[in-house]
C-alpha cells in the first residue's frame, strides 16, 4: 500500500475518533433546554463579538486565527452533529464557541472581550455565565 494512502487512511481514522469523542462529550454534558434557549437569544451579539475580536489587531495572532476559524465553522452548513437532532444538534456549536471564548479570555483577558461586546450588560453577564467565564465588571 502506498505511503500516501496509509496517511490518508490514518487521517480519516483520527478524524473519526475525534468526532466520536466530541459526540461522547456532548452526550455527557447534555446542556439543559433553558441554557440552550438563553444561548440562542445571545447568538446575534455573540456573532458580532466574534467578528470584532477576530478583526482586532491588538489581540495575539493565534487568538485571531482561532476566532476566524470558528466563524468559518459556524458559517459552514456541515456540523459535527446535524442541527436537526434535538438539543445535541445545536449543543455542539455552543460547546465549540464556549471553548474558543475561554481560550480567548485566557490569552487576551476578559477586558478585551468586554471591550468588544456589542450587547447590554445583562447580555454580557449571561454570556459569561453560559461560557463559564468570571465577569468581574
Amino acid at each position: 500500500m502506498p505511503w500516501w494512502l496509509q496517511t490518508l487512511i490514518g487521517l480519516a481514522i483520527a478524524l473519526a475518533a475525534i468526532w466520536l469523542a466530541l459526540i461522547a462529550a456532548l452526550l455527557i454534558a447534555k446542556p439543559g433546554k433553558a441554557q440552550l434557549r438563553e444561548a440562542l437569544r445571545l447568538l446575534p451579539d455573540l456573532l458580532r463579538l466574534l467578528r470584532r475580536l477576530a478583526a482586532d489587531p491588538a489581540l495575539p495572532r493565534g487568538v485571531r486565527v482561532r476566532l476566524g476559524l470558528l466563524l468559518v465553522y459556524l458559517a459552514v452548513p456541515i456540523d459535527l452533529i446535524p442541527d436537526f437532532i434535538p438539543v445535541l444538534g445545536y449543543a455542539d456549536d455552543a460547546i465549540i464557541v464556549t471553548a474558543v471564548l475561554r481560550s480567548t479570555v485566557r490569552r487576551a483577558g476578559l477586558g478585551a472581550v468586554r471591550a468588544h461586546w456589542p450587547g447590554t450588560d445583562d447580555g454580557f453577564a449571561a454570556m459569561c455565565r453560559l461560557a463559564g467565564l468570571r465577569d468581574t465588571g
